[in-house]
Order: C-alpha cells, then structure tokens, then sequence
C-alpha cells in the first residue's frame, strides 16, 4: 500500500479507531440515564449558571459522537431536551449531528470513492445518474424514515457523488421530526429519574409517532414520482 493510499485512508482509520476504543474501554457506562441520575443536580446546575458554554460543549460532544458512530447519540437527544429544553436541545442536536454525519461523509468519500468507482465501474456510472438526478429527495427519505443506520447514510450519498451542501441541508431537514420527538421526551426527564424510570426510546416506532414520519418520508419522495412522470410523457 502506497503513502498516497494511506493518507486518504487515515481519517477513516482515525474514526475506527476512535468507536474501537470507545467499545474496548466500555466508555457507553458513562452515558447512560442512569449516570444522569445519579450526577442531576451537578449537571443541571452547571448548566444553569454556564448556558452558553453548556451549549456549545453539548453541541462538540454531539457532534464527535456522530462523527465516531458511538452508539449513544439516541440517549444524548433526550438529555439535550432535558438540559435545554425541547426546542433548544433539538436544535443543538441537528447541528451536532449534522456537522459529525458531515465528518464521516468527507472521510467516506476522500478514502473511498475512487475506489468504489473503479470497482463498480459502469454499473456505479448509472446507479450515480439515478441517485444524482433526485439525492436531495432520496436522502430527506432516508433520514426520515427511523430503520436505516445513520452512519450508513453518512457515507452512501458520499461514495454516490451528492454534492455537499444538497448532503447539508437534506439532513439538518430529514433529522429535525425525530430529534424534536425525543428532545421533547427528554425535556420530561426530571420527572421520570425522580421517579426511577426511564425514557421510551421506542416511542418512536409507536405508530402514532411512526405514521406522521412515514407520511413526510412518502412526501418527500413525490417530486422523484413527478418528475419520472413528466419524463415518461415527454418521451
């Protein structure tokens, strides 16, 4: 393996590296709501007499969660609502996580996008024309719906040739409707720890909260049914 091979490779490897350590060294006991519970009152009165500075260290440590997959971001939206309040921690969390997916979706596409498309050759040449003629819309409907892996869909649209700030802006919008619902059930979190409970972080398979999402998902996808229409007609 070449240097030039193994420079493109290294932010991948460095974001590897990152989740092999967090799993190797059990880092997950350390978010967990039952840790919250425990450290309430330091943490909320810190962040009542350090607002700003509570923010932005949310905001980075969202974000570096995200970029490293570390399986805890689902605790760490409902713990921004509970910090912020539900429309705060769900806007600092679209922005956290916005910028972590937009890490790997660089990294993906410097290490191996190249590759990819030696080895698909043609076949990636048409799958890409498909993609690249409707990615804003394809991607809102992947963000949206709440089965696909959000690391997954961080590094599809980069080995497809989405441009960057179309990537940006699909998933700020496709993330707010979940972030939103599970801020909001953080911002009643107080109560529930005072009460040993827990959050329901299925809810949002709860067909009363999975039904709205699959409706936006179908609407995002109506300019792509359009638009195939349109081009069936004038053919």
């Amino acid at each position: 393996m070449n240097t030039s091979t193994l420079r493109r490779l290294l932010p991948v490897a460095i974001l590897l590296a990152g989740l092999a350590t967090f799993l190797l060294l059990g880092l997950d006991r350390y978010f967990s709501f039952e840790m919250l519970a425990r450290h309430k009152a330091t943490v909320t009165a810190w962040v009542a007499a350090h607002r700003l500075p509570a923010a932005l260290a949310f905001l980075l440590a969202y974000a570096i969660m995200v970029a490293f997959s570390l399986p805890v971001a689902m605790v760490a939206t409902p713990v921004g609502g509970f910090l912020f309040g539900t429309w705060a921690g769900a806007g600092l969390s679209v922005i956290g996580a916005t910028l972590g997916s937009i890490a790997v979706f660089l990294a993906a596409r410097y290490a191996f996008r190249d590759l990819f498309r030696a080895r698909a050759g043609t076949k990636l040449a048409r799958l890409e024309d498909g993609f690249r003629h409707d990615d804003f819309s394809y991607l809102l409907f992947l963000r949206l719906v709440p089965v696909f892996p959000f690391w997954l869909i961080n590094i599809v649209p980069a080995l497809l040739g989405m441009p960057i700030r179309r990537y940006v802006l699909a998933t700020m919008l496709g993330i707010v409707p979940a972030s939103i619902i599970y801020s909001g059930l953080g911002a009643g979190l107080g109560a529930m720890l005072k009460r040993g409970e827990q959050p329901n972080l299925g809810i949002i398979f709860e067909w009363h909260i999975l039904l709205p999402l699959l409706g936006l998902a179908v609407l995002a996808l109506l300019p792509v049914v359009f638009a195939r229409w349109r081009r069936r007609r004038s053919a």
